[in-house]
């Protein structure tokens, strides 16, 4: 089951959602983890950190041995 992350705006960028979850902790970190395709949203690959979530998106990241899932909420 994937951790809730709620956020209070109509959409938030995924770098800046992989910061406000706490995965990472800089922006340079993000953008790694997304360029380096271990980020998926919503079952695909996703390499564009821009790339807008909204409510309902879920992102899964697997990294080093290290997964995450989490879901906007």
């Amino acid at each position: 089951m994937a951790e809730k992350i709620k956020i209070t705006t109509p959409f938030i960028k995924l770098d800046q959602f992989l910061k406000f979850s706490g995965i990472v902790e800089m922006g340079a970190d993000a953008k790694i983890l997304v360029q380096e395709g271990y980020v998926k949203v919503n079952g695909e690959t996703e390499i564009r950190r821009g790339k807008k979530l909204v409510s309902g998106d879920k992102v899964f990241i697997d990294f080093e041995g290290q997964q995450f899932s989490l879901e906007v909420e």
